[in-house]
């Protein structure tokens, strides 16, 4: 309190100055300092107890963020701007919980388009690219860094087999000075032609020796490469959630899963178990833990290890799963876990503290039952394990009820970190929103009726719940053989309603790729594609796999199907038009 104000109470009676000094302790007790939240909290569903404030909207496709001691944020863009500039600092100079400055900046070479990465590490700014991770010095005093941009590790690709899917490239550090990096699977379950429906997995995994793992580097060493690095930990597909946890001293991640079960094994998987299987993995993973992939996977259904269908599996063998490491626990598949992050502040109530936050970016292959994920979740821990199930924290991303699409989502969280206050912050992808989230009830008063309404979302929103086999399913009624094919083999990339999802994957809707030149589209459905191309002005880099499995009928169908919807007013393409273009390239 101001000088001058303890010299006006110097003239006030003691019944009016405890009156005022109860006043101004519950105001200090109401706010907490803290900036006044959104009447709506930025659309979010939070526990009793919490508000939120939207930070800054539409900055750009956010992925991972930091926060520095002094508030400043700093923001990993997908892909750079059009000046090359590929990170966003934000400053909040007044207090009011809104960023009042807003810069882009960054001067690095991107190798891809898939950054993500965003870490404050002894006072430098570590951020990294879909192949390099470099780092600049931090001045407190200034909210964009001027020092210089250095390489500590450059992914080479030279190692790469069968070509490269999971490659970003989140950070963790641990206290010793070393620097963590996932280096993901390059293709879905190590078989010897990806993705191909019921083709067997190579045995031994030749990927194994350089991904599906954790690299374990010196985190001031510059100019790295791969085998600069030390293999910390293998048999972990993709992991873009990770974080050390200081309690434990330990990494943990969150493993994305395997794709299309059913597409691959529609023998042996339904549609419904495809859409829910395999799990998200929840590891603590230490020197030399192996994950199991690409021989297993795990099924939070029946709480098992599994052997996978391409090395014998049949849902039920778990042969030799002793041997690996099985998840603390796993949620439910195609959530796509996206952040991890272990809570330290005092903010929160005692509850929170050493828990895990999870931000689950949504699924884009859970047709034809509605996508799940789009929430931020949370795990009590005690004694660096989970304390209880996983819980609902954050919901409303979306803003819709029924996620058919993944470009339907108005909003995808992405990325987690908390403040020097404690408040915790959340990035979303689509547009780039960014979220403060804070605590301003009482602490003591937090327990299982400030979760109620959440705990009713998690078993109720069909973006959480697990789908209903027959009353979800959003393809009833749908008999036709193109569109039947088109859920199966197309809508898990291009999505159901042909718009793509808005990063890999292109879109079929009014494009000249679809609606002209015939012979090269039925070429592209048999012999597969690999590399950039240029949808209606939009450049993607990905793998789209050879469908030649396909009959004719079926070929000609779903390419007629794809022609005559979204959009598109084509002509068809008949099984003799097919039969003709696979002659040709036999």
């Amino acid at each position: 309190m101001s000088q001058r104000n303890w010299s006006t109470h110097h003239y006030l009676t003691t019944g009016l100055l405890t009156s005022l000094i109860l006043i101004f302790y519950t105001s200090c007790q109401s706010d907490n300092n803290l900036p006044p939240a959104d009447p709506d909290n930025g659309g979010l569903f939070l526990p009793d107890g919490f508000e939120a404030i939207v930070v800054v909207d539409s900055i750009g496709r956010a992925r991972h963020l930091t926060v520095n001691e002094n508030g400043d944020i700093y923001v990993k863009l997908r892909v750079p701007n059009e000046e090359g500039q590929g990170i966003v600092a934000l400053r909040d100079s007044n207090g009011d919980g809104k960023a009042d400055r807003v810069e882009t900046f960054g001067e690095y070479s991107d190798t891809g388009n898939y950054g993500t990465g965003m870490e404050i590490y002894n006072g430098y700014l570590y951020f990294s690219t879909a192949g390099e991770v470099y780092r600049t010095k931090i001045d407190p005093e200034k909210l964009v860094p001027e020092g210089e941009v250095e390489l500590i590790m450059k992914d080479d690709y030279k190692n790469a087999v069968h070509g490269y899917e999971h490659i970003a490239k989140p950070l963790a550090f641990d206290q010793e000075g070393n620097m963590y990096v996932p280096f993901g699977s390059p293709g879905d379950v190590c078989q010897e032609f990806n993705r191909r429906p019921g083709a067997p997995g190579m045995d031994p995994c030749p990927e194994l020796e350089w991904h599906g793992g954790i690299w374990r580097f010196d985190a001031n060493k510059l100019n790295q490469t791969q085998q600069d690095g030390y293999r910390y930990a293998t048999g972990i597909r993709s992991v873009v959630a990770m974080d050390w946890n200081k309690d434990e001293n330990s990494l943990y991640v969150v493993q994305h899963g395997r794709d299309n079960l059913h597409r691959t094994w529609p023998d042996l998987f339904s549609r419904w178990e495809s859409a829910l299987l395999p799990s998200e993995e929840f590891f603590k993973v230490e020197d030399g833990t192996d994950g199991g992939w690409p021989y297993y996977y795990y099924d939070h259904l029946q709480e098992k290890k599994l052997l996978n269908p391409e090395y014998g599996g049949d849902k039920t063998l778990a042969t030799g799963a002793e041997n690996v490491e099985s998840p603390l626990l796993g949620f439910p598949g195609h959530f796509a876990p996206n952040d991890l992050y272990f809570y330290q502040g005092e903010q929160f109530p005692e509850r929170y503290k050493s828990g895990a936050f999870v931000a689950f970016h949504g699924s884009t292959i859970r047709g034809p039952y509605p996508q799940g994920g789009y929430f931020v979740g949370f795990v009590p821990f005690e004694n660096g394990k989970p304390s209880g199930p996983w819980e609902v924290f954050a919901d409303g991303f979306a803003q819709l009820d029924t996620i058919v699409n993944t470009g339907d989502a108005a909003a995808r969280p992405m990325g987690i970190s908390m403040g020097p206050d404690g408040s915790l912050y959340i990035t979303e992808s689509v547009q780039g929103k960014i979220w403060r989230v804070m605590y301003t009830g009482e602490k003591e008063d937090f327990g299982a009726e400030a979760l109620a309404e959440l705990e009713e979302r998690k078993n109720t929103r069909t973006n959480i719940k697990n789908p209903d086999e027959e009353a979800d399913n959003l393809e009833k009624g749908l008999l036709e053989t193109g569109a039947q094919t088109y859920n199966i083999y197309c809508a898990t990339c291009h999505q159901a309603n042909g718009k793509g999802d808005g990063t890999r994957f292109p879109p079929l809707a009014e494009t000249e790729w679809v609606t002209r030149n015939n012979k090269r589209l039925i070429s592209l459905v048999l012999n597969g594609m690999e590399g950039q191309i240029e949808v209606n002005e939009v450049e993607y880099n990905g793998i789209m796999p050879a469908h030649s499995f396909l009959s004719d009928v079926e070929v000609a169908g779903v390419l007629t199907y794809i022609r005559k919807n979204f959009g598109n007013n084509s002509s068809s393409i008949s099984a003799t038009e097919v039969a003709k273009v696979r002659n040709e390239l036999q």
